[in-house]
């Protein structure tokens, strides 16, 4: 059965330590807590505490990143199994909080800050994969290749609409208030200390 894959793309306002997007890196052990637990989750990139590496091959940013003008940038990929769970969970609990904050963290964008297409059950996306369809969607608009929540297309690449009632359903079965497991805190601080390394070496 076919599976939605979804990235997320943004660049800092500030490089990483900064006060200013330090709320962002607060609330990402709790957001990468909700994801997993999440309606409809099917599986993500993670970032190895040790070795730093994505599990989903080299990370990859989309082509509006500039490593000598910008302070650093953060980028999710993960499966689905519907389109309205990822809707649901984007846009409420933590995830959805954080949503409020982004302007405050990230540059105003030029470019989509979100895309997603359907892939075979048994395909796993690399990054090269996400930034393509993210400028494939910012330079030719929503197709089936990439799409988003308002232009949404299906596995048979016939436009569809995100059903808003079955997104409420989910949100109303959504678990809350669950505690942060070490795993999740230790993939955040791992995070956060190779972008700041990175911001830290741009600038030298």
């Amino acid at each position: 059965m076919p599976l939605v894959a979804f990235t997320t793309f943004a660049i800092f306002r500030a490089p990483p330590g900064d006060a200013q997007v330090q709320g962002f890196f607060d609330r990402l052990p709790d957001t990468f807590g909700a994801a997993d637990r999440f309606e409809g989750f099917v599986a993500r990139s993670m970032r190895d505490p040790v070795t730093l590496t994505h599990t989903w091959g080299d990370l990859v940013y989309p082509r509006f990143f500039d490593r000598t003008r910008h302070d650093g940038a953060v980028a999710t990929l993960s499966l689905w199994r519907t389109l309205e769970s990822v809707n649901a969970f984007a846009y409420s609990g933590v995830h959805g909080e954080s949503l409020r904050h982004r302007l405050e963290w990230f540059i105003t964008p030029q470019w989509p800050s979100y895309t997603a297409w359907w892939v075979a059950d048994d395909h796993l996306p690399d990054w090269y994969e996400a930034s393509e369809r993210l400028e494939q969607l910012h330079d030719h608009g929503p197709s089936p290749l990439a799409f988003d929540f308002r232009h949404a297309f299906g596995p048979d690449h016939e436009p569809v609409t995100v059903r808003r009632d079955v997104v409420r359903e989910i949100v109303g079965r959504a678990a809350v208030d669950q505690p942060v497991d070490s795993a999740r805190q230790s993939e955040s601080d791992a995070i956060f200390r190779n972008l700041k390394a990175s911001s830290d070496r741009n600038k030298r």
